[in-house]
């Protein structure tokens, strides 16, 4: 696994969840789990009203909701340790037998006590008003009043165990099929066979002829498997739209808002606000990317191609290391301090390899261990930003871990937020470091191709889930169908310096978030117009902020949206909110236009 760009090989080290997939630890939680689970079901299934309705009550119910978390942890530890495991080695038989044995038992473990949050719904409001009082109760108040707001659209007991245990043979199979797919294909490059994570690494060569040959092994390999992809996207759509409607969910993407903990008016002004911007944003950058480079317009592999005069050296592991520490250290030093035992204490797998998930993510474990980083690094200054990114959420979730396994989980939206603040931080520390006009510009220019990339494109893509999913409602879609609206979507979001050049058409098969987590992609945008104006904050008010700033990211998810922006000064729900968000982009954009004068 030598590789120049580290000087050791940075690999997680899982112990603090178990010392390996042939612990018996890892039965033995199960099984203690599982009969926790039915001593947990006997004692209270049927009886939360009546439980209440008893003097001491709210009492029983908070020692009932502490037990509910602490089992939760114990089920969710062999849970996350094989999908940590399976992460680093999809293409291995005997951990992808591990991994779908040890999530059937878990599956099983929390069918049996589905129960306590359906009975929790379906309780009066003034039995609840009574149980506030006591101090366990008001401290799992948040989750209660978050799994509450589902009541509209809850089914009978039945009808949810029913759709619970059958996710393992129905969404979560397509989406371990999704995973196990991209993990095997391999891309011809050239001379080359490379996993997806390298060849995407190839779009941001400084050759054109590179970018070229990898956007077209890409292309090749995602045509050859297009079926494939189609049908997997076919059939979670109409899982999707089952679900919908036997709920009663007035939209599709419902469900998704109501876990985000965010109204659909907030993200419908996000999204109209953004796709309003397209034309003074996404497409006067990329008119201007077309002008440096020399063309009339780019087409679609240069859309992230390095500027001349880039220097093309990569970074190593130990420098995007202190990158990243000396950008969150000039902040906060905490941020460093945390952000720093990811790297000493290995919680980080960074190097690309056969058999490894592509992207990144961090995932925060359970708060008895610590978090986890997953990064694919190739040392371009892409990676040093996705690291930045990761580690965002990694400082957030180690300062939410206090909260517990129910309350250390924070909405989408707000878990993006401290991520792209990671990387502005990271950004801004660099910015600070150039040392001529050019470097200034090179750096400003990845920002935004940076920032496009995550609003103006996330919100494209939320564009095109909501079209495949309402044109599904009319039956199967064709690979080529789905292909159309994919190129429609990019049209309009990119514009017309960017483009739709032959083989572009399947570049919707590779994203996992369109099925893993429908509807979710919006959380980007929602998070970096958010840390735009968190910033700007920042550089007006920068007393006290840093303290405000970790307050916030160690709430978890106790708080909403609103709430936790208030002490910034800050409402989302406002008209101009978004705008402000925006104009963040457009102002760097102008910055890069001044430099052409």
């Amino acid at each position: 696994m030598g590789n120049e760009l580290f000087d050791k090989d940075p690999l997680w080290d899982l112990s603090a969840l178990y010392p390996g997939m042939d612990s018996p630890k890892i039965r033995e939680d199960l099984e203690r789990a599982s009969k926790w689970a039915d001593d947990f079901c006997g004692r209270f299934e049927g009886k939360l009203a009546m439980l209440l309705a008893s003097a001491d009550g709210p009492a029983q119910l908070g020692a009932a909701l502490q037990e509910y978390n602490d089992l939760g942890e114990l089920a969710d530890r062999p849970s996350v340790y094989s999908f940590l495991v399976h992460a680093c080695a999809g293409d291995d038989a005997a951990v992808g037998k591990f991994y779908g044995a040890t999530r059937e038992a878990v599956t099983a473990i929390y069918s049996k006590t589905l129960f306590f949050a359906l009975e929790l719904n379906s309780l009066a409001d003034e039995v609840l008003d009574k149980a506030w009082r006591d101090p366990k109760v008001a401290e799992y108040r948040p989750w209660i009043e978050a799994i509450r707001a589902e009541r509209p659209w809850q089914l009978s007991t039945d009808l949810e165990r029913l759709l619970h245990d059958k996710s393992l043979t129905g969404s979560q199979a397509w989406n371990r099929l999704f995973d196990q797919l991209m993990v095997s294909l391999r891309f011809e490059i050239g001379n080359e066979r490379l996993t997806s994570e390298e060849a995407f690494a190839r779009l941001a060569d400084a050759r054109t002829e590179t970018r070229k040959q990898a956007a077209t092994g890409l292309s090749k390999t995602f045509a050859e498997n297009k079926t494939v992809f189609s049908h997997i996207t076919n059939t979670l759509a109409k899982d999707k739209a089952i679900e919908t409607e036997w709920r009663g969910q007035p939209d599709m993407a419902t469900g998704r808002h109501s876990s985000n903990r965010v109204e659909a008016e907030v993200v419908e002004a996000l999204t109209a606000t953004v796709k309003a911007s397209y034309v003074d944003t996404a497409h006067r950058y990329y008119a201007l990317k077309a002008k440096w480079l020399g063309v009339d317009a780019l087409d679609f592999w240069d859309r992230n191609a390095p500027l001349p005069g880039t220097d093309d050296h990569l970074i190593p592991w130990t420098e995007a290391k202190d990158i990243v520490l000396t950008a969150f250290g000039g902040f906060e030093p905490k941020m460093a301090d945390i952000a720093r035992r990811f790297f000493d204490e290995n919680w980080i797998d960074a190097p690309a390899r056969p058999g490894k998930t592509g992207g990144a993510f961090s995932h925060p474990s359970v708060p008895s261990a610590h978090p986890y980083v997953l990064v694919n690094y190739l040392g371009k200054p892409r990676d040093v930003a996705t690291l930045a990114h990761e580690l965002g959420h990694g400082v957030h979730q180690y300062l939410a871990a206090p909260r517990g396994n129910i309350l250390a989980d924070t909405p989408l939206t707000l878990a993006e937020t401290a991520s792209v603040f990671g990387e502005m931080l990271t950004f801004q520390s660099l910015l600070e470091r150039a040392s001529d006009a050019a470097s200034r510009k090179r750096l400003i220019a990845g920002k935004v191709e940076d920032m496009l990339n995550t609003v103006v494109r996330q919100i494209a893509f939320y564009d095109f889930e909501r079209r495949i999913h309402a044109a599904r409602l009319d039956g199967e879609l064709t690979a080529d169908e789905i292909g159309a609206i994919w190129l429609d979507v990019q049209r309009e979001s990119l514009g017309p310096s960017v483009k739709m050049n032959p083989g572009y058409e399947t570049w919707w098969c590779y994203i996992p978030h369109f099925l893993h987590t429908p509807f979710y992609v919006y959380a980007y945008a929602f998070g970096e117009c958010l840390v735009n104006s968190l910033y700007a904050v920042y550089q007006r008010e920068p007393d006290g902020f840093q303290e405000k700033y970790l307050t916030m990211l160690a709430a978890g998810g106790t708080l909403r949206h609103k709430e936790l922006l208030a002490p910034f000064g800050l409402d989302a729900s406002k008209s101009d909110f978004w705008q402000e968000g925006m104009s963040v982009i457009s102002g760097f954009i102008d910055q890069l236009e001044a430099m052409e004068g």
